[in-house]
C-alpha cells in the first residue's frame, strides 16, 4: 500500500511537471479542455480516459443548450416558481448529478421521459425536461457512469443508438408544435430578422462525439481479434517474467 501511495505520488508529481512545461493558447485563443491529475485516473487507461472526457464534453453542451433554451423560453423556468433562471440552471444540473428526474416525472427514465418533454400535451417545465431526458439517455449509453475505469466495458451499439437518440430529439424539437401552430420550444431561428443556429451546432458536436466513441469501440473490439490472429501467424511468445 506503501508503495502504490509513493507510486501515485511520484505519478502525480511528474504530471504536474509537464503540464508546467506545456505552453497555455495566448488571450482570447481556444484550447483543448484537459484535467487536472486525480487519483482515480490511475484507475483508468487511455481509452477511459477518453470516453470519461467524451461524456463530460457532452454533458457540458447539453448546459449550453439548458442556458439557450431557458433564454428563448423564459415561461418554462417561471413554471417552477424559482426567483431567476440562473437557478433554473442550477436546479436541472443538480438533478442531472443526482439523477432524479424532476418530480412530475418520477418513474421515467432515459427516452421515456424524452418522449414526455416532446408531447404537445406535457404542462411542466418543457426545457428542464427536455435536458434532462438526453443527459440520462447519454449517461445510461455509458451504463450509468459518467467517468469510466478499467473494469468498465461498453456497447458500441448503445453509443450508436444513444447518437441518433440526440438527432431524433433535435429534428423534434426543431419540428414540433402545439395546437395553435407554435413550436413547442424556440431554438433554431432563421428569419428576415435574425439567423441563429447555435442549437444545431451544438447538437452536431454531441452527436459527433458519442459516434466517435461508437466507431472506436467497434474499432477496438476487431483489433483485439486481428492481434490474436497475428500473434498466431508470427508466433509470438508471451513473456512469463
Amino acid at each position: 500500500m506503501i508503495g502504490w501511495l509513493r507510486f501515485a505520488g511520484v505519478a502525480a508529481l511528474l504530471a504536474a511537471s509537464l503540464a508546467g512545461c506545456m505552453s497555455s493558447p495566448a488571450p482570447g485563443q481556444g484550447g483543448p479542455k484537459s484535467e487536472d491529475m486525480s487519483a482515480d485516473q490511475f484507475g483508468q487507461t487511455d481509452f477511459n480516459r477518453t470516453v470519461t472526457l467524451e461524456v463530460r464534453d457532452n454533458l457540458a453542451s447539453l448546459y449550453v443548450l439548458l442556458d439557450k433554451l431557458y433564454r428563448r423560453n423564459p415561461r418554462e423556468w417561471r413554471k417552477t416558481g424559482v426567483a431567476d433562471q440562473a437557478k433554473a440552471v442550477a436546479l436541472v444540473k443538480h438533478s442531472i448529478e443526482v439523477r432524479i428526474p424532476p418530480s412530475d416525472l418520477a418513474g421515467l427514465r432515459d427516452v421515456q421521459i424524452l418522449a414526455v418533454s416532446l408531447d404537445p400535451n406535457y404542462s411542466g417545465d418543457r426545457v428542464a425536461a427536455f435536458i434532462y431526458g438526453l443527459a440520462d439517455t447519454l449517461i445510461a449509453a455509458h451504463n450509468g457512469k459518467t467517468r469510466l475505469y478499467v473494469t468498465d466495458a461498453l456497447d458500441g451499439q448503445r453509443i450508436y443508438n444513444a447518437a441518433r437518440n440526440v438527432e431524433a430529439a433535435a429534428w423534434l424539437l426543431a419540428s414540433r408544435r402545439n395546437s395553435q401552430g407554435e413550436p413547442l420550444l424556440l431554438a433554431n431561428e432563421m428569419s428576415l430578422n435574425a439567423t441563429n443556429l447555435s442549437f444545431e451546432r451544438e447538437f452536431g458536436a454531441i452527436i459527433g462525439r458519442l459516434d466517435l466513441i461508437a466507431n472506436l469501440l467497434g474499432e477496438n473490439t476487431r483489433r483485439i481479434g486481428i492481434n490474436y490472429a497475428q500473434g498466431l501467424l508470427l508466433f509470438n511468445f508471451l513473456p512469463v517474467r
